[in-house]
């Protein structure tokens, strides 16, 4: 900054014209460090990037009430990555997060001593950032690139490996001297928190002649399965440098910015880590997902909390049975159905453990609403851990190859999977090869089972036959700290997923986990917290599902970008979380463009045959419900209706829709544990909205009676506004044209079609639309959509 010499007026506050001490260098040196919490998903965006100025770091910060977050760089990297003290103030390394009471615009100003000690000081706004020094140029200007548009890239998205990509771009301004296509391979492991990209190719582009301005083309031939990157540099005829690069929108839970589609030039960064590269996704060429995948609905049911089908085998405190104990004390009991779950510290009357309060839901639950969940247009179950474990939600693992005694026996997951598949339903099953339960006889930390875990009443068993499974620290005095715990969570031991005996039992062995289930009838596997677990451990799991069921289905739980999981080697969906918040977004008003370009981002960078399969989710049990998320406590009729607009649009889109146990008859809840209420049967006193549920039915059947809505390829949109969306899909003849509107109010749009005249009917019952000069005029109702389908 000119060597810029500012001086501290306030401790908030750092100006130039202030009078005070000279400034001093970064004491981070070049490092950016952001804001990152529960108001921006964790992630390092541009907007809560603090600058360095004089004597701290600054940023001006807009939020309402309590929030956590961590002050970290794009890696958190652990000499960068400030968490909350014991006094409540950034400390280096610290696990537990940074609070502070917000109340709408601020400054924050992050300071240091010369001991390195930080300080985080929040008060009103002050600090003005240094503005980006614009670009006047008209050549760099007029640089245009679409990575959607056949003339400047082609093919389009996605591609099988060996194929050659075009790339062009131009400038509508004389002074462009050279444009250089630059192909990148990225590198990403973990949960983002690694993630960089390798040089690989240089091109200089073919000028090719344009008007007052010039167009540039190259070829390049991607070889190898991978993600790649790719931008263009530009150099003017004075010498000046710019980056013609991705855009800046934000890709929800994903660390790199950019939905792709039209560029963005920028002057070339002295740094090209902060380039932002368009993605070019090369899957295997023999990728395949399962042919049925496209026409699922799932129903995700988190079995504790669906239905008890078999009062005996219930948690009850001080039974004596494995069921009755968590740990190293008594479970909780609700006394009633349709009680709220409990949550310690709210003063509902529960102990101060989380996850130790049952209600009885079990397998034989299930079994007894199978005609249920077929009846609301459901033909695949995915549920959530089954498997031998103390709390209620069964990640903590106890027992891989047992079903927990609270939930059934082995034998009624059999017949759970028989009496489904009578249905025409498959049964999805969930576990976690990343960690185990601290009460396990794999670790044994409570000694509640026989001696020979690798961590037996809580002292290291090297001799235990699980000891290769963990990684631990035996010379720390703490026995909370001689293991890792999953993101220190130690009730969660971490598994070494490169020990060969963990490999051996978890897929290897002819009787391994993976294998065990499936033979019991299992159409496939969800597999928790995936980005935790090494890339080359689930290539030879998929190989082992593969080899045992080859039409089984591989669904993994990533929660951003996920396109290095569907190169052919890995899995074939996710759990679509991107598609969630899009959504629920646009459904609760946000504008279509959001939703539009996040959207966009999956259909270009997945291979199709993964994108049709994606885990399409509103709700979950980590996340609150979509009616909480749409105002259940202001408005419950309104927040009812932007839920049916949601699911209207979940029904209609490429993809596999996924009903969250209870949705369909209006069960809300906020956070966890609240987003995991007992389902509100009516036969336990519950109240379940049938208005509602007829409407979940409606469109679910609308979806199975129109293939073009399963199987058909979509296109880019027709028409995104702030209110309306229209989209295109096409199976062999049939077109399906699909309208939502998120206004209060009907909306009335004019769109190009692609066929040329005749007459579009109303899939719901409405008045037909008329084609003319490859146009329809179309008015949409509010809070709601309609299915336009060729005759």
């Amino acid at each position: 900054m000119n060597k810029l010499l500012a001086l501290c007026a306030t401790v908030l506050m750092c100006l130039p014209d202030a009078q005070a001490a000279p400034c001093k260098p970064a004491p981070l040196g070049d490092a950016v460090l952001y804001l990152r919490g529960g108001l921006n998903n964790w992630a390092a965006q541009d907007e809560q990037a603090f600058e360095y100025r004089c004597d701290a770091y600054y940023l001006n910060l807009t939020a309402k009430g309590p929030q956590e977050f961590k002050i970290a760089d794009e890696d958190w990297t652990p000499a960068l990555t400030f968490g909350g003290g014991s006094n409540g103030q950034p400390a280096r390394g610290a696990n537990g997060n940074l609070q502070r009471q917000f109340s709408g615009a601020h400054t924050l100003r992050l300071s240091f001593t010369p001991e390195g000690q930080a300080t985080l000081a929040v008060g009103p706004k002050t600090f003005k950032p240094t503005p980006p020094q614009p670009i006047t140029d008209r050549a760099a200007l007029t640089a245009h690139f679409s990575s959607r548009v056949e003339e400047f890239k082609a093919p389009f998205g996605a591609q099988p490996a060996g194929t050659e990509v075009r790339f062009s771009m131009g400038n509508d301004a004389p002074g462009l001297k050279q444009a250089t296509l630059v192909i990148e391979r990225r590198q990403m492991s973990g949960n983002q928190e690694q993630l960089q990209y390798q040089p690989l190719a240089r091109i200089a582009m073919t000028p090719q002649p344009r008007g007052l301005g010039v167009g540039f083309s190259a070829r390049y031939r991607f070889s190898e399965v991978g993600v790649y990157g790719y931008w263009f540099e530009l150099e003017m005829y004075d010498g000046t440098r710019y980056a013609l690069q991705n855009n800046t929108d934000t890709v929800y839970w994903t660390r790199e910015k950019g939905s792709m589609g039209a560029a963005v030039v920028e002057r070339l960064p002295a740094s090209t880590q902060r380039i932002r590269r368009y993605r070019q996704t090369i899957y295997a060429a023999d990728f395949q997902v399962p042919a049925w995948a496209k026409d699922i609905v799932y129903y995700y049911v988190f079995p504790e909390r669906f239905r008890n089908g078999d009062k005996a085998n219930d948690p009850r405190p001080g039974g004596g049975r494995p069921q009755d104990r968590y740990q190293s004390g008594d479970v909780e009991r609700h006394a009633r159905w349709n009680e709220k779950p409990f949550k310690p510290g709210t003063g509902d009357g529960s102990d101060a453990l989380y996850n130790n309060d049952f209600f009885g839901g079990d397998l034989a639950g299930i079994i007894e609403k199978l005609d249920y969940i077929r009846s609301l247009g459901a033909n695949a179950i995915y549920m959530t851990p089954v498997f031998r474990a103390p709390s209620n939600h069964k990640y903590d693992t106890a027992d891989y190859k047992q079903i927990d005694p609270a939930f059934g026996t082995n034998d009624d997951f059999v017949r759970l999977c028989a009496e489904a598949a009578k249905r025409g339903i498959r049964v999805i099953p969930d576990t976690s090869l990343n960690h185990v339960g601290a009460d396990s006889p794999y670790f044994n930390r409570f000694g509640n089972f026989p001696a020979g875990g690798a961590f037996d009443n809580g002292k290291i068993n090297p001799d235990s036959p699980y000891a290769s499974w963990f990684k631990f620290k035996p010379d720390e005095k703490d026995p909370n700290k001689q293991f890792q715990g999953w993101v220190g969570v130690t009730d969660l031991p971490e598994i070494d997923k490169n020990s060969p005996a963990f490999r051996a039992y978890a897929y290897r062995d002819k009787d391994s986990v993976t294998n065990l289930w499936l033979d019991r009838g299992a159409a496939g596997w969800r597999m928790d917290v995936a980005p935790w677990v090494p890339d080359d451990f689930w290539r030879e799991w998929r190989q082992a599902v593969k080899a045992k069921k080859p039409d089984a289905l591989t669904v993994a739980e990533t929660w951003f970008d996920s396109s290095k999981y569907f190169l052919g080697d890995m899995f074939d969906s996710t759990m679509n979380y991107i598609f969630r918040n899009a959504v629920l977004d646009y459904a609760a008003g946000k504008p279509g463009t959001l939703m539009a370009a996040n959207l966009e981002l999956m259909r270009e960078a997945y291979p199709p045959q993964a994108f049709s399969a994606l885990m399409n989710l509103l709700s979950t049990h980590d996340q609150p419900r979509a009616l909480h998320h749409f105002g259940e406590d202001t408005d419950l009729a309104q927040a009812k209706q932007r839920l049916r607009l949601a699911v209207f649009f979940q029904m209609t889109y490429p993809g596999s829709p996924t009903i969250y146990y209870g949705d369909e008859v209006g069960l809300g809840g906020g956070e966890d544990p609240f987003n995991r209420a007992p389902y509100p049967w009516a036969d336990e006193g519950g109240q379940p909205d049938e208005a509602l549920l007829a409407d979940f039915k409606r469109l679910t059947q609308l979806r199975h009676a129109l293939p073009v809505l399963r199987h058909g390829t979509l296109a880019a949109p027709l028409h995104v506004d702030a209110n309306v969306v229209v989209l295109a899909r096409q199976h062999g003849a049939t077109w399906a044209l699909t309208a939502t509107n998120n206004s209060t109010s009907p909306r009335t749009v004019t769109v190009n079609v692609p066929m040329a005249s005749g007459t579009l009917n109303d899939a719901l019952g409405g008045a037909p639309v008329s084609v003319q000069n490859h146009q329809i005029q179309l008015t949409v109702p509010p809070l709601f959509g309609r299915v336009l389908v060729t005759p």
